[in-house]
Parts: structure tokens; C-alpha cells; sequence
């Protein structure tokens, strides 16, 4: 079994949800931060995954916004999940 710490279709997973939940702008984000979900998704290879995606302020309430994104085998495996985050910064409105 791969190490998921490695496991690149875990981390191609995170990248590509990392897009996805950077779609929004600066604006629109600053409206539901902080704010995150989990849910379950299906890996490359048919395997069952938790997603984990978080939106947080990077440093101080109305700055920057930290967006996180951890893509696991479930709550026991969370720690050795792949891992994505992006920065967006309050000027992208």
C-alpha cells in the first residue's frame, strides 16, 4: 500500500479541490469566512476519501484569506493526509 504522505493521487486530488475552492474571489470569500466543510469523495483507483476544505483568515480577521485543503482516508488517517493551501490576498477583490 502507498504511503498516503506520498500517495500522488492524493495529492493530485487536494491540487485539483485547491482550484476549485479558489474560485471565489476575495469579496465574495470574505462574506463566509471562516467557514469549512468535509465530505467524501471518491480518489483516483475508486478509493474513498475524506476532503477537507477550510477558508480562515490568514493572519487578522478582514486580511487575507488562508484557503486549506486536506484530502484523506478518514479521521484516523487525517495527519497523513494530502495537503494543498493558497493565500488570497485582500487587494483581489
Amino acid at each position: 500500500m502507498t504511503d498516503p504522505i506520498h500517495d500522488p493521487a492524493l495529492q493530485a486530488m487536494a491540487d485539483d479541490e485547491l482550484s476549485r475552492a479558489s474560485t471565489l474571489s476575495w469579496r465574495e470569500l470574505s462574506k463566509v469566512t471562516p467557514w469549512g466543510d468535509t465530505f467524501e469523495g471518491v480518489a483516483p483507483g475508486g478509493r474513498y476519501v475524506e476532503v477537507e476544505r477550510s477558508y480562515i483568515w490568514a493572519q487578522e480577521s478582514g486580511g487575507d484569506i488562508l484557503v486549506e485543503i486536506v484530502v484523506s482516508g478518514g479521521p484516523s488517517r487525517y495527519e497523513h493526509g494530502a495537503r494543498a493551501s493558497r493565500v488570497i490576498k485582500k487587494g483581489n477583490a
